[in-house]
């Protein structure tokens, strides 16, 4: 599969990029991973972010949004907004918006188990705004598997997590043609421990097993392909990243075309939002994160993101506060308009050390992927613990480089200063968790119980008999059912995932 240096970007099998122009025509989204506390303080931070020059909005969500819990639940106790926004309602996603035009804005939500949820009151929210639905633009993380994997944050088993998915791709083509209904992780994989060659590896055996059950669900491959989308850490070794990037979307050109026949080249097309790596950034001289973020992100661009996050110095220690955020925002701006890497596409194409690299990352995760398929494809390997020990392995070799001082971490295990002089850190006020709990006590105490109590039980009805699950889920949420009961309605049904030993 590997490729003359000289293919132009733009073209099949997309190793140069996946547009001819890529950033002299337009910028990558430069968009900053914001949310905290209650809806209306993190609001408050998206507003301030868009005036700083934020091209699009990436929402965290704190741990109970994640698993599918209200703020109110007792499981949620101490991390109502901690991690990042408590979303209960349709009220919050309202509020979380507000000011901001939807039609505008370009919107990424790191939400996995209830993404549908949180999907559907963000279309919602705009159609309460006026806008149409079919002109909303942004992206839904949407990946189970890799909860599984590397993260935790999962509700249900796999199989009818993946049907959840799969009703999601269906529904969204008609529905919000220009979302991107799943942002495959790879990001996740690598601050598990994984090595590049995984990252790329195990992020497109999830895929194909995404892709794999919506084809059984009866989708057409160029009917959905075109909006899956992607997601990469960005690391720390310089020329690895850029060839890793390269190479996964080559790998994935030659998967599209030649495994599952499609005929779109917007099908055959990886396109990913990047990250820096949070796995990187030490507590140990804050400042110097600052430098290795800058390369991380300058690893990106050269690998030709088409979005990008940059983390703030601050994030060993705490959630960003205002100031990192805005200087992690300027690295993007300074890379993109003063270094000039944006005016060539693939500036580094021919470079031999690259191309070298990006074949053998390549030709590595080929290897991967035909030992995942010998093992009955990517559920039985996630089931059976094999793609787990395997990153394990790989996050304790990494480890024992550190310990032993074969690999310097500056600040760590080597040039440490006797006396670290504190930074200013973000501080959490624990009044939002009692605002947000009081909050959802009112959307319960005035919604109408009649209509909440029937929609959610239509969706019961609709987990049990295989029907799409998407208009019952968005019926539940107009009608102030909350996340947390909706994924309980489903929870009745299809049970929890509890992890076993391997």
């Amino acid at each position: 599969m590997s490729s003359h240096p000289f293919e132009r970007p733009g073209v099949f099998p997309f190793t140069r990029g996946v547009y001819p122009d890529m950033y002299r025509g337009k910028l990558w989204t430069m968009r900053q991973y914001a949310g905290f506390g209650t809806a209306e303080e993190s609001n408050r931070r998206y507003r301030y972010l868009l005036e700083q020059g934020t091209m699009g909005l990436s929402v965290a969500f704190d741990l109970p949004t994640q698993m599918g819990m209200d703020a109110d639940h007792p499981l949620a106790a101490g991390e109502v907004g901690r991690v990042g926004v408590a979303i209960s309602s349709l009220a919050d996603m309202e509020t979380l918006f507000r000011g901001i035009p939807l039609d505008r804005v370009s919107t990424s939500m790191t939400i996995n188990s209830t993404a549908a949820i949180l999907l559907a009151l963000y279309v919602l929210t705009a159609r309460r705004q006026g806008v149409d639905s079919r002109k909303l633009s942004g992206t839904i993380q949407n990946d189970i598997l890799k909860e599984y994997i590397a993260r935790g944050t999962y509700i249900y088993p796999p199989r009818p997590a993946m049907r959840i998915i799969t009703d999601l791709f269906a529904w969204a083509a008609a529905e919000v043609p220009e979302w991107n209904t799943i942002s495959v992780s790879g990001y996740h994989i690598r601050e598990a421990g994984s090595s590049a060659v995984q990252e790329v590896a195990f992020t497109l055996a999830n895929a194909i097993a995404y892709i794999e059950a919506a084809l059984a669900a009866g989708l057409q491959i160029d009917d959905f392909a075109p909006r899956l989308s992607f997601f990469f850490n960005s690391h720390n070794d310089f020329l690895e990243e850029i060839a890793k990037f390269r190479a996964a979307r080559r790998l994935y050109a030659h998967l599209m075309r030649d495994r599952f026949g499609a005929q779109n080249p917007r099908s055959m097309m990886l396109r990913f939002h990047a990250q820096t790596a949070g796995s990187t950034l030490t507590a140990q001289q804050p400042d110097v994160n600052v430098v290795r973020t800058s390369l991380q992100a300058m690893a990106a661009v050269l690998g030709g993101a088409q979005s990008l996050h940059t983390n703030a110095r601050d994030e060993a220690l705490s959630l960003p506060t205002e100031e990192s955020a805005r200087l992690a925002l300027r690295t993007q701006q300074i890379i993109g308009y003063e270094t000039g890497v944006a005016n060539t596409a693939d500036p580094l194409g021919g470079s031999e050390t690259i191309e070298r690299l990006t074949s053998e990352i390549e030709r590595d995760a080929t290897a991967y992927l035909k030992e995942i398929d010998a093992l009955g494809g990517t559920l039985k390997a996630i089931e059976s613990g094999w793609i787990q020990n395997e990153i394990q392995n790989a996050a304790y070799e990494y480890q024992r480089e550190i310990e032993s001082g074969q690999r310097v971490v500056v600040g760590v295990n080597k040039f440490r200063e006797k006396e670290e002089k504190p930074i200013p850190t973000f501080r959490l006020d624990p009044e939002l968790e009692r605002a947000q709990i009081e909050s959802v006590g009112r959307v319960k105490a005035t919604r109408d119980h009649a209509a909440a109590s029937s929609a959610l039980a239509r969706l019961g009805q609709a987990a049990s008999d295989g029907s799409n699950l998407m208009p019952h889920i968005l019926s539940a949420a107009e009608n102030y059912a909350t996340v947390g009961e909706i994924s309980d309605e489903l929870r009745a049904v299809f049970g929890e995932y509890r992890e076993t030993g391997y």
